[in-house]
């Protein structure tokens, strides 16, 4: 059987390793198994990352909203089982921007989550 060599291919594929870890540090952008490896890494922390990051995200909501909801004098909780209750579907990136940017529509947001209680 002829012998089958990786020439174009192997190169090309080397490339784009080497292409997707441009800007790591020492062997981990010039050596193709460094830089193999480091990219395996990148890609798992990135996917960990984005999770993390709503997860944060979600966290300050409900932390903007428990201010607001406090000032109006109630609780994150009870305004929450407030607005199920009187059937409002808001989520919570919307109601926490409305408790910064317009203090006004929150405070009748409130007022309507909490009347039927």
């Amino acid at each position: 059987m002829a012998r089958v060599k990786g020439g174009v291919k192997a190169r090309r594929r080397h490339n784009r390793v080497l292409e997707a870890t441009k800007g790591q540090f020492g062997a981990r952008h010039k050596h193709i198994r460094k830089a193999t490896e480091a990219r395996l890494h990148a890609w798992a922390y990135a996917y960990r990352d984005r999770r993390n990051g709503r997860r944060l995200l979600r966290n300050l909501w409900i932390t903007r909203i428990n201010a607001a909801a406090r000032l109006n004098g109630t609780t994150y909780s009870r305004l929450m089982a407030g607005l199920t209750a009187a059937g409002i579907i808001i989520n919570r990136k919307m109601l926490a921007d409305l408790a910064v940017r317009d203090a006004a529509a929150f405070t009748e947001v409130v007022k309507a989550a909490i009347k039927p209680a």
